[in-house]
């Protein structure tokens, strides 16, 4: 089985904006398409699973581009165990901001009850 990728609308206007000045974006965010596909829940310190429930797991994790040497960006995803898909909800560089958006969070939860 191969795992679905999705992405909601703010994370693909993050993914823009932030592709702009991060060259190497595209290609990292693939790299860690591939990654989550082997290892959904990750396979290290650098992912934290932040909120479970009985569908879904909400993942916190760094995607290292290459373009910020050795910086990374953030990046929140829902994980569907059930249908193995796995949904980008945020991506943000920690320079930028503190930490995740958490009212996104608790809406895309409040979305995905089923």
């Amino acid at each position: 089985m191969t795992m679905n990728f999705d992405e909601v609308p703010e994370f693909q206007k993050e993914l823009k904006r932030l592709a702009k000045k991060y060259k190497s974006l595209h290609d990292d965010l693939q790299e860690f398409r591939n990654v989550v596909s082997a290892v959904p829940l990750g396979n290290s310190k650098h992912f934290n699973v932040i909120t479970k429930t009985e569908v879904l797991h909400i993942v916190k994790a760094r995607l290292f581009c290459r373009y910020l040497k050795g910086a990374s960006l953030r990046i929140i995803y829902a994980y569907f165990e059930q249908t193995l898909h796995i949904e980008f909800i945020e991506l943000y560089y920690k320079g930028d901001k503190e930490s995740e958006d958490n009212s996104r969070i608790k809406e895309y939860l409040i979305n995905h009850q089923n």
